[in-house]
C-alpha cells in the first residue's frame, strides 16, 4: 500500500476543503441554498434566467460556452427528468472547454449522439454493476478502506473529511487507472491548477495542464508496451464503433481524455457525497442506530443522501433548435440549467422532501442524472460509500460528532456542494 494514502500530506488539506475549492474556482456560495431553490421551484417548473441569476447570486459560468447566452432553469422533477432524457434538443456540448491550440478536446461529457454512444461503450464494460462489486471493490476499494480504518484506530478523534472521505475515491481511481497510488495527489493538484476556472496565472495553468497530459500519455505508452488489468489497458484493447458501423482502436489522446475525466470525476464527487452521507447519519442518531443494527439499510442511507443533498446540484445543456419544456419556449442557442437540487426535493414526488429519511419509500432521484449521460461511475461511487460506511460502523461503535468542534455545514460552490468538515470522536 502506498505511503501517501495513510500519511498527513498537506495536499489533502489544500485539495479537499470544499470552501477553499470554491474560492479557487470563484463560485463560493455561503450558506445552504436548498430552501431558496425550493422557493424558486414553487414559482414555476422552468424559468427564464440562469440559476444564479434567479437566486440573486454573483454571476459564475461553470462552462465557458455559456457566457453571453440567454439562460433558463428547470426546477421541478418532471422538467429536469425530461431535459436529461431529451438529448436531441439539450446538448452536452455546453461542457466543452476550449484548450489552447486545440479545436476539440473530445471529452466524453461534451459528446452527443452516436459519437457519445460509441465512446461510452469503450468504457462501459469496466463500470457495470457486477464489475464494481468485484473488480473494483475486491481489487482496490476494500484494501484502501482497511488501511484507512487501521490508521484511524490509532486515534481518538479525526476529521473524516480529510482522513477518510477524501482518500477512498482518489486512491481507488488512481490505482484503477494504472497510476501509482503516490501519484494520486500529484495528479489532482495539477488538474485543479490547470482548470480554466482556476484564478491562477495562465503560465501556471498551462504548465499544470501539460503535466496532467504527460502523466497520462506516459502511462498509456507503458501500457501499450506491457498491458495489465487496469482501465487504461482496457481502453487500449477496446474498439470504438463509428457511425458507419466500422470500428477502430482509440487513439492515445482519446484514451488520455477519457482517463482524465474518470480521474477527475472519480476523485471529487464521491469524496463530497460520502461526507454528506456520513454527516446525515451522524446528525440523525435514530437513523444511524437503525443502519448500525441493520446493514441492509446502508444502501438506503446512501440513496437518500443523494436525493437530499446531491454534491452536484446543477448541470447545464445547450439548447439545440427552438423547443419547449413544460410549456416554456426555449430558443436555439440558449442554455438550460437543470437544477436537480430543487428537483430532488419536489413535493410532487416525495412527502416531506426537505427531511433526511432513509425509511421513505424508494423512488428514483436525479443525483446521477438519467438518460444517455447518466453518471458512468455511479456504481463505483456507491461501492466506495458502502464499503466506507460499513467499515466505520464496524470499527467505531461510539462514532459521533465532536461536540467541541465547529458543527459541520454545507459549503462550496452552487455547482459543487460538500461538508465543511467532519470532526468526530472515534472512541
Amino acid at each position: 500500500m502506498n505511503t501517501v494514502l495513510t500519511t498527513d500530506d498537506p495536499l489533502y488539506e489544500q485539495l479537499y476543503d470544499v470552501r477553499r475549492e470554491a474560492i479557487e474556482m470563484g463560485n463560493l456560495v455561503e450558506g445552504d441554498t436548498n430552501q431558496a431553490m425550493s422557493a424558486l421551484r414553487e414559482r414555476g417548473a422552468v424559468q427564464k434566467g440562469f440559476l444564479r441569476e434567479l437566486l440573486n447570486l454573483p454571476t459564475h459560468f461553470r462552462y465557458a460556452m455559456a457566457a453571453g447566452r440567454q439562460g433558463y432553469t428547470a426546477l421541478t422533477f418532471a422538467a429536469c427528468e425530461a431535459a436529461f432524457r431529451d438529448a436531441e434538443h439539450f446538448s452536452s456540448r455546453i461542457v466543452h472547454q476550449p484548450e489552447d491550440g486545440e479545436e476539440q478536446s473530445r471529452g466524453l461529457l461534451e459528446m452527443d449522439g452516436q459519437q457519445h454512444r460509441g465512446h461510452r461503450r469503450t468504457l462501459q464494460p469496466m463500470f457495470v454493476r457486477n464489475q464494481t462489486s468485484t473488480w473494483w471493490r475486491e481489487r482496490w476499494v476494500n484494501e484502501i478502506v482497511t488501511a484507512l480504518i487501521e490508521r484511524l484506530q490509532k486515534q481518538s478523534s479525526a476529521d473524516l473529511n480529510l482522513e477518510f472521505c477524501a482518500r477512498i475515491p482518489v486512491h481507488t481511481i488512481t490505482r484503477a487507472i494504472g497510476l501509482s497510488g503516490d501519484d494520486a495527489l500529484v495528479f489532482r493538484d495539477a488538474f485543479v491548477k490547470s482548470s480554466l476556472t482556476s484564478k491562477r496565472a495562465p503560465e501556471i495553468r498551462i504548465a499544470a495542464a501539460q503535466k496532467v497530459e504527460r502523466m497520462l500519455l506516459d502511462l498509456i505508452a507503458r501500457r501499450r508496451a506491457e498491458p495489465t488489468d487496469d482501465l487504461v489497458s482496457g481502453l487500449i484493447a477496446a474498439s470504438l464503433e463509428l457511425p458507419d458501423g466500422s470500428t477502430r482502436p482509440l487513439t492515445d489522446r482519446e484514451i488520455m481524455y477519457h482517463s482524465r475525466i474518470v480521474m477527475v470525476a472519480g476523485g471529487g464527487t464521491s469524496w463530497r457525497q460520502l461526507g454528506i452521507t456520513i454527516w446525515a447519519l451522524l446528525t440523525h442518531r435514530e437513523q444511524l442506530e437503525a443502519v448500525r443494527s441493520n446493514r441492509s439499510l446502508v444502501e438506503k442511507a446512501i440513496e437518500e443522501s443523494l436525493r437530499w443533498n446531491a454534491t452536484a446540484p446543477v448541470f447545464g445543456r445547450l439548447v439545440v433548435g427552438d423547443t419547449e419544456l413544460q410549456g416554456v419556449t426555449l430558443p436555439a442557442g440558449s442554455v438550460l440549467e437543470i437544477c436537480l437540487g430543487a428537483a430532488n426535493r419536489d413535493p410532487a414526488r416525495w412527502d416531506n422532501p426537505d427531511v433526511y429519511d432513509l425509511h421513505r419509500r424508494t423512488r428514483g432521484h436525479l443525483a446521477f442524472g438519467v438518460g444517455h449521460h447518466q453518471c458512468l461511475g455511479m456504481n463505483v461511487a456507491r461501492n466506495e460509500m458502502s464499503a466506507g460506511i460499513n467499515a466505520l460502523l464496524d470499527a467505531f461503535p461510539n462514532l459521533r460528532l465532536d461536540p467541541h468542534a465547529p458543527a459541520p455545514c454545507l459549503a462550496g460552490g452552487l455547482e459543487q456542494r460538500g461538508v465543511s468538515a467532519l470532526p468526530v470522536l472515534l472512541k
